[in-house]
């Protein structure tokens, strides 16, 4: 069997089983808001202001993308990407399991969860060993990634002062105040960077290596 297709098969069961985990959060979101008596909207809002929500996003549209078109040499087909992709979901997984897990409830929002925290993060570092052509990130790439939760950072401060809520304790400006918020998004920021940096790491391991043919011996003269 081809490579091409185990990964579009791989790919594309893992990207449906995102679908599916963010599917059921959208309606689990809207759920929470209408039964206390919010608007489908706020539910939306609500969804959308989850770091977990917008990385399975990119997740999905990454492993889709390498389903349907898996010799595309597009954006979001390109090694640096996917390897971004990673470092963000490995983060998620981190958190989620070091500051969140004790939040979990039962029945659907606990399949949604465990889908999102615990059974997509390994599924996709697989496909990135196996699939993601390595030798090709550089040690700048970590910096340049931090460019995603620096702008998901900044979504949520505006979006806490407007609505006065954010999706997370440890980033709750208007409970911890900016001095301590500034710290806590540093150090998420610095796993960011030593995710990203570990993530070059294996690259730079696992890339093709290239071996020298030994040089022929030349040839002796006939009166040698």
């Amino acid at each position: 069997m081809q490579k091409a297709p185990v990964e579009r098969l791989f790919a594309g069961t893992v990207g449906a089983l995102v679908w599916f985990a963010l599917g059921l959060q959208l309606r689990l979101a809207i759920g929470f808001s209408v039964a206390r008596g919010f608007s489908v909207t706020h539910g939306i809002i609500v969804y959308f202001g989850f770091f977990t929500i917008v990385t399975n996003i990119l997740l999905a549209l990454v492993l889709t993308t390498a389903c349907l078109r898996p010799a595309s040499r597009g954006f979001l087909m390109s090694p640096a990407l996917r390897s971004a992709s990673l470092v963000y979901i490995a983060i998620v997984a981190i958190v989620y399991s070091l500051l969140l897990r004790h939040l979990r409830t039962a029945g659907a929002a606990f399949v949604a969860d465990s889908l999102l925290h615990d059974v997509v993060p390994p599924l996709y570092f697989l496909f990135w060993i196996a699939f993601v052509p390595k030798g090709t990130l550089r040690w700048m790439h970590p910096v340049y990634w931090l460019s995603f939760p620096v702008a998901y950072f900044a979504y949520i401060l505006v979006r806490g002062a407007l609505i006065g809520s954010y999706p997370y304790a440890f980033l709750d400006a208007s409970a911890l105040g900016y001095p301590r918020l500034a710290l806590n998004g540093s150090l998420l920021l610095a796993a960011f960077l030593a995710m990203g940096v570990l993530c070059v790491g294996i690259d730079h391991a696992l890339r093709p290596r290239k071996f020298n043919a030994p040089a022929s011996p030349a040839p002796r003269s006939a009166s040698g």
